[in-house]
């Protein structure tokens, strides 16, 4: 910065910079056409300077906080010098700066006369992209080639003028042309918003001064990251954790590995020992592994530091090529997903051991992906695209959140109404499922059901979840939540479906997914046991699992707490114990267990 460094106008850039990001997400969730994106909300929005640096994140989805630099890197690889003012980028393939398939990237350089100064960047799921499954997002995938439709970095439009060709092959190859494109002009929409109001910041701060603050933007993220760092202990933690299988070698374990190691300012965090990349579509993409890697970092960091390039400056991330957490040729990613979220839940696991006091057990190893597709009688397709998510693992200080999506995704619901409304679906269930928090001091969240009832004649049904075999861990004492459950037909047949599977379904088949409680944290014997009162009043805890869990006698026809029998219960769980102690943390999972 120049002696002459105004800190109040740079505070005024900044919120100027971020407010942009942030409108560009409000644009795409007023413009788009899928419920994918105006109710999940499944996208994201940034900034990024003239070199393709981020500057500047919507409030959209932390799953993507490692994506869009990636993505750049490639845009910046294949165009660098070849950009012109009205030019706009596209590309989605995961072995070339993208995530997966679904995952379409737009990018639109920004120009000052013939300088270019920005970037807009847009990230947004898509509804299908084509490929074996509709929604394109099947977990039982085998290779990138049935996945859909693969785009490499291309020239959507070269000097203003559109590229028909890229957009005949895109209508010719997804299930919903139209809502395709929609939400691709939605995409283009937030970079048009981002064009104008940049240029009210150039006008207002001059060109010079515009670039000056974007890099100091990014330094003072460094800043404040570095700062936060030095402030953590320094030391090397490990932890390990399971994925169920893949879809494919069903009961085949994958593990996930990471190492954090925090010297000074900079923070290490390596996968070197995760489990190869795997034959199923659950491979991430080493963009999606950093995003999970920084979100675990950052939830022990003090907010108000920007979501930018020097945030990663900080914090290194290594994951060899060729494992599941950085997949390569021909691997299938559409799925990656639930990977991602368990990466992060498994970054919990090491923080723990490092700060204690701060970290939160494992959620509920959302999201679970729910897709369900075919066609109607006169044989116009649809296809719907649900991820869901809800419970959060006890925090040191507080119970899990019931309800609340994971923090990798910053997810909502869809509506039921407009769900019933737009696809041959009903939702006959949306309830909280009690006895499947795990218990602790403070109780792990509590997850839900959804029941889907199938209204046209025929169609597929994929689902994507987990949880089931290796259940969300608890800490120092905390015992683990309940596993996940997929029915068929829950009130006829209520045949037991696997954790991953794509099937063919008819006409009044109901599913029914139950999501996996999450983990406690602490001795549940300590829970103070009017809590406990609370949560069976509320239908979450049953009297006897209140009694098994935490030694709490509820007087049910008075709804009050046993006092005296609940010290007897508590006492004589404690004498059980022995000279056992409770765990410290509960590092591993407890042996399998479905019932």
């Amino acid at each position: 910065m120049s002696a002459t460094y105004d800190p109040i106008a740079f505070e005024l850039f900044k919120n100027a910079i971020f407010s942009i990001a942030d409108e560009m997400a409000l644009t795409v969730f007023r413009t788009t056409y899928s419920g994918v994106l105006k109710d999940n909300m499944d996208y994201s929005t940034g900034l990024a300077d003239a070199d393709g640096k981020l500057v500047a994140q919507g409030l959209t989805l932390p799953g993507h906080l490692g994506s869009v630099p990636t993505a750049m890197e490639s845009i910046m690889r294949h165009f660098g010098n070849d950009m012109r003012p009205g030019d706009a980028f596209i590309m989605n393939d995961p072995f070339d700066g993208g995530m997966h398939l679904p995952d379409i990237f737009i990018f639109k350089p920004i120009y000052h006369g013939d300088e270019r100064m920005a970037f807009a960047a847009t990230v947004c799921h898509h509804s299908d992209v084509g490929g074996r499954v509709a929604g394109s997002n099947a977990s039982d995938s085998t290779e990138i080639y049935a996945e859909g439709l693969r785009i490499a970095p291309l020239k959507l439009y070269d000097a203003g003028v559109l590229n028909q060709t890229i957009m005949t092959f895109i209508e010719r190859n997804v299930r919903l042309p139209v809502q395709v494109f929609g939400d691709l002009r939605a995409q283009l929409a937030a970079c048009h918003v981002a064009e104008k109001k940049f240029a009210q910041v150039v006008a207002k701060y001059g060109a010079q001064q515009t670039k000056t603050f974007m890099r100091e933007t990014i330094d003072y993220a460094e800043r404040l990251t570095r700062k936060a760092l030095e402030g953590l202990p320094d030391g090397e933690w490990s932890f390990e954790d399971w994925i169920d299988d893949d879809g494919i070698d069903r009961g085949k374990p994958i593990r996930l590995f990471v190492t954090i190691r925090k010297r000074g300012d900079h923070m290490v965090v390596d996968w070197t020992g995760t489990h190869p990349q795997v034959k199923g579509a659950i491979n991430n993409t080493l963009s999606y592994t950093k995003a999970a890697s920084y979100t675990g970092v950052r939830s022990v960091l003090p907010t108000g530091i920007p979501n930018n390039e020097g945030v990663f400056r900080a914090i290194e991330v290594i994951c060899p090529a060729g494992t599941v957490g950085n997949g390569v040729l021909p691997a299938a990613c559409a799925a990656r997903g639930l990977t991602g979220f368990r990466m992060t839940d498994c970054m919990f696991g090491a923080l723990a051991m490092m700060l204690p006091d701060k970290v939160k057990a494992a959620g509920d190893g959302g999201n679970t992906g729910i897709s369900i597709g075919g066609y109607h009688a006169d044989r116009k397709p649809f296809v719907y695209v649900d991820f869901t998510c809800g419970a959060w693992g006890a925090r040191p200080w507080a119970d899990g959140l019931d309800g609340n999506s994971h923090m990798f995704a910053n997810m909502a619901s869809h509506s039921i109404e407009v769900t019933e409304a737009e696809h041959p679906i009903q939702l006959l269930a949306y309830e909280f499922v009690p006895d499947k928090a795990g218990a602790g001091k403070y109780r792990g969240g509590v997850p839900f059901r959804r029941d889907y009832r199938f209204t046209e004649a025929e169609g597929v049904l994929q689902v994507r979840s987990d949880r089931r075999d290796h259940r969300p861990f608890g800490l120092y004492g905390g015992s683990p939540g309940r596993p996940s459950e997929n029915y068929l037909n829950p009130d006829g047949e209520n045949h037991v479906l696997p954790s991953k599977f794509t099937m063919d379904i008819r006409k009044d088949d109901v599913f029914r997914h139950v999501l996996a409680g999450a983990g406690g944290w602490g001795d549940p014997l300590e829970r103070d046991s009017e809590a406990v009162l609370r949560d069976v009043r509320n239908e979450l805890l049953s009297p006897v699992k209140a009694e098994a869990d935490y030694g709490v006698i509820i007087d049910t026809a008075r709804w009050v707490v046993d006092i005296e029998a609940t010290e007897r219960r508590r006492a004589a769980m404690r004498k059980a114990r022995g000279w056992r102690e409770v765990p410290t943390v509960q590092w591993r999972d407890p042996p399998p267990s479905r019932d």
